[in-house]
């Protein structure tokens, strides 16, 4: 591996005292995504680092704090930080990490409870995370300083889930609540405080009581005009943005998309609904089609990798669906639109109105969108005032006398 990465320089990587740990390092950022430039970048400085540091033994196992005292550079900082934060996932896949001990007073705590939601609940990796997330908030903000987790009462998390509700709608409540009923019956179960608190009660919310917010279909072409295609990055984000915008899709979906999701030759897009547990096969326009091809081309790296659109910065890899959220916040942001407190969904929603507005029947929208109940697309109807202005019935005529 090392002769391939440095045919011309091999023997200063092969004869040093460090080889196999370089060797091993090689393979892994490899197998991780990082491109040829960037594996031997890394490689040269971890070289350098090793060398210079007696304390340092070949196939070590290295704490934390070590790492960080070892990767300084006056020069270049950055890039040395970088390729700590490299290595240190690399020890840590081979059990030669010792992590940090947090000076965090809950600490142990947290890390036990994200254990039992994964393992014992069987929660997916986003799902503890907001959990642990809302957490790590109360265990900040929720616990008075002159108590202690077990001196706890409902005063208290009443006092909390107040504070709460003054910063997060009432939607985003129910799920803070709900976090905490399940974290309040886990510290009870294992007696981390003295009575049980998990009876906590729910802010009340009701199915439609407020209609999607749905963005000014000129507005969304000023959106997708504004998107600089001059670099990967911008083809990239400018072909997302079409396909949220011209299709529906959920940002979820748009991150699931891989390059065999396209049927050229059917022109149609095959997109697996996580939400619904579906698949949805859509047909494509000549003018996406276009685009996807050029985006190919001009946006996408060269790799092996079958994820449709990539992370622009290494290690190569698959986009989440928090990025796609991302990338429009960003768009929308650098635009200078009036997009002040609008979501990616607006894209979807502006889809849905679009349809309507051209007669298309709530059902084939339901479709094109994925719902599995009529319900959830008859909501866009609320937004449709001229045409609720036709249906409107006309004043009594005793009530003009």
């Amino acid at each position: 591996m090392l002769t391939k990465l440095f045919p011309k320089v091999h023997r200063r990587y092969e004869q040093s005292t460090f080889a196999p740990d370089l060797e091993d390092f090689a393979s892994w950022l490899l197998a991780k995504g990082y491109s040829r430039d960037n594996t031997c970048d890394h490689l040269f400085r971890l070289r350098k680092t090793l060398e210079g540091r007696e304390h340092i033994a070949p196939g070590a196992v290295l704490s934390e704090v070590q790492l960080e005292s070892a990767f300084t550079s006056s020069r270049f900082p950055a890039l040395y930080r970088g390729t700590q934060r490299a290595f240190a996932r690399f020890l840590d896949s081979r059990g030669r990490l010792v992590p940090t001990v947090s000076s965090e007073p809950f600490a142990r705590l947290r890390a036990d409870y994200g254990q039992h939601l994964r393992e014992l609940r069987g929660f997916a990796a986003t799902t503890a995370q907001q959990h642990q997330s809302t957490v790590a908030d109360f265990l900040a903000r929720g616990i008075p300083k002159e108590k202690g987790l077990r001196e706890l009462c409902h005063t208290d998390i009443e006092h909390y889930v107040q504070l709460r509700s003054k910063e997060v709608t009432r939607q985003t409540l129910q799920h803070t609540v709900a976090h905490l009923r399940a974290f309040m019956r886990y510290c009870y179960a294992h007696e981390k405080t003295a009575v049980a608190l998990d009876g906590i009660d729910t802010p009340r919310t009701y199915r439609g009581e407020l209609p999607p917010r749905a963005l000014d279909w000129k507005l969304v072409l000023r959106l997708l005009a504004s998107v600089d295609r001059n670099s990967r990055a911008g083809w990239r984000d400018y072909t997302i943005l079409h396909l949220l915008a011209y299709y529906g899709l959920r940002p979820s979906e748009v991150a699931a998309l891989q390059l065999i999701s396209i049927d050229w030759s059917a022109k149609t897009l095959v997109v697996a609904q996580s939400k619904t547990r579906s698949t949805l096969v859509l047909p494509l326009a000549n003018r996406t089609l276009h685009l996807l091809r050029r985006y190919l081309r001009q946006g996408r790296a060269v790799n092996d990798r079958p994820e449709l659109f990539l992370r622009v910065r290494h290690p190569s890899g698959g986009l989440t669906h928090y990025a796609v959220v991302n990338i429009f916040q960003k768009r929308a942001r650098l635009s200078g639109l009036p997009l002040e407190g609008c979501s990616s969904y607006g894209l979807r929603h502006a889809f849905a109105m679009r349809l309507l507005r051209r007669g298309v029947g709530v059902k084939a929208i339901g479709d094109l969108l994925g719902h599995h109940s009529l319900e959830s697309t008859c909501v866009y109807l609320r937004l449709d005032t001229d045409m609720l202005r036709c249906v409107a019935l006309p004043v009594p005529s005793k009530l003009h006398e």
